[in-house]
This record gives structure tokens, sequence and C-alpha cells, in this order.
């Protein structure tokens, strides 16, 4: 089965971070699933490194491919039916990669790794 990671899921996940939850990191460990990341995640994370928000142990850019190619994680491209479901999104949550990230998971099919407990009330199916 084939899940989208929210953005503070993947950055969790590369450390092991104690904010994971016990289901999130079985999920993660489970062969059994594909795991994908918005290209709007990395977006995300970019512009948050730029802004000196989210350091990371060297440029983010190409620190960022190598983990991506490292964990296997496939990444999922932004497409316009992705784009046009947000206009169908109530205004529950106000952040643009987070709105985003929802609009990909109805459009796709897809439930979403995530702590974020806003999500649900999108109607996604959300793991953690």
């Amino acid at each position: 089965m084939k899940i989208l990671m929210d953005t503070h899921v993947f950055l969790w996940a590369l450390t092991l971070d104690a904010r994971l939850s016990s289901r999130a990191l079985e999920t993660l460990a489970d062969p059994e699933f594909q795991f994908t990341l918005s290209v709007a995640s990395v977006w995300e994370m970019l512009i948050k490194a730029q802004r000196g928000k989210l350091p990371f142990p060297s440029p983010a850019a190409p620190y960022l491919a190598d983990q991506m190619r490292r964990t296997a994680i496939s990444i999922l491209p932004v497409e316009l039916d992705h784009v046009l479901q947000i206009d169908k999104l109530p205004l529950h949550h106000r952040d643009p990669f987070d709105r985003i990230l929802i609009a990909q998971a109805q459009a796709e099919s897809l439930p979403i790794l995530t702590g974020d407990r806003q999500f649900a009330r999108y109607g996604v199916e959300t793991i953690w």
C-alpha cells in the first residue's frame, strides 16, 4: 500500500525522533508499505532551510535528494487536479503546504502518515 508522508514525519523518520508515535514507527518499519513524499514537502523544507528555520547537516537540496534516494521514498508531483482539489477544501487548516498534501491524498486516495490531527477533519485516512 502506498502512503503519503507529511513533511514532519519525513524529517522525524530520518532521525527516529521520539515524537514519532509507536504506530508511525511500526508503519515506517513495515516492508508492505511504499512511502511517497509530495514535491510540495520538498519545497516547504527548502523554503524553511533558506529562512534559517530548518537546519540540515549539509546543504539542504543535496542532503534531501540523498536522503530520498537512500530511503527509497518516491516523489509525488503536484498535478493540476491536486491544485483544483484545494477549491473543495474547507478552511480547517490554513497552511498552504498542508492543504496541498490533503488535496493530493484525496485526489490519489492515499492515507497520510501525519501527527497533525487537523488532517482527519478533511475526511482523509490518517495514520498516527
